[in-house]
């Protein structure tokens, strides 16, 4: 399945895509999920997502043309956005570093999340804003202590985000989130593919595409540390919540380390793309 979380003018809800239109996930299973929300989160905690791939085939269930809703990002509330730094072997390369033995990683919020399509505007106290195209997942069953062999079975599917980046601000202090946690820092979707659909993680191709050009292209087999290796980590130090989202690294390309420095200005148009997850385009202000 292809889930997203979608407004049609009553909230936030969650949907399946099917042929042009976005089946409503909980009213397919029969009602709305209990306490009322009714996000891909919420269907996520209801551990009712296998129900769903066979409630969306019904052909009484209730259905929307795309153009007719406005898409949100996946997992609008998550609990936790985790970032993980330096994790693709071409990204350490480029930037003269040994691959990390330990994976690095960091945190946005709720603020930093922006819908598919969305317009983000850069922050007047950075002048030096890159991007990262990055593969996320996003967990399905609680974590904590999970075995690497056990992982994949936490993961509910996967996503695409940028992760946008002041680097001056990053790079001000010992610590990353300063350059990470503006408004709109981290566009995310345009859906959240269920594993089976998305294919095996290790395969995942990713490029990023800034005004028509090229500037990163590579895929989940350059990963230092794997999803399942991620995941399992995470989890020995954490408890992971579903709907939780773990953004996995950015590959080779990023702006700050080209020749000349390409940073990002008013009026860029991004998109990340992947062949198996989709578009995720974004405008810059």
């Amino acid at each position: 399945m292809r889930l997203v979380t979608y407004d049609a003018g009553d909230g936030p809800r969650a949907g399946a895509l099917r042929d042009g239109e976005v089946v409503d996930v909980f009213r397919a299973l029969g009602g709305d999920s209990p306490g009322g929300p009714a996000s891909v989160r919420a269907l996520l905690e209801s551990g009712r997502i296998d129900d769903a791939a066979a409630a969306v085939e019904s052909a009484d269930a209730p259905r929307t043309p795309l153009e007719a809703v406005r898409l949100l990002p996946p997992i609008p509330d998550p609990d936790k956005l985790i970032g993980i730094g330096l994790n693709y072997r071409s990204h350490a390369e480029e930037a003269g570093l040994d691959p990390p033995a330990t994976p690095t990683f960091f945190a946005k919020y709720r603020n930093s999340l922006a819908a598919p399509g969305a317009e983000v505007a850069l922050p007047a106290a950075s002048e030096k804003v890159d991007y990262e195209a990055e593969v996320a997942f996003v967990v399905g069953r609680r974590a904590r202590d999970v075995g690497e062999t056990d992982a994949l079975g936490h993961i509910a599917g996967y996503t695409l985000l940028n992760d946008l980046s002041a680097r001056d601000l990053q790079f001000a202090t010992p610590q990353w989130m300063p350059g990470k946690v503006f408004d709109g820092s981290a566009p995310c979707g345009p859906t959240l593919v269920t594993p089976d659909e998305a294919g095996p993680p290790e395969a995942i191709e990713i490029e990023l595409v800034r005004n028509g050009e090229t500037m990163q292209a590579a895929s989940t087999a350059d990963l230092i540390h794997s999803i399942p290796s991620l995941l399992a980590y995470l989890s020995s130090l954490m408890s992971l919540e579903p709907g939780d989202v773990v953004f996995t690294g950015t590959p080779a390309g990023v702006g700050s380390l080209r020749s000349p420095r390409v940073w990002l200005e008013p009026g860029d148009e991004l998109a990340v793309v992947s062949p198996q997850l989709g578009r995720l385009e974004t405008r810059i202000l």
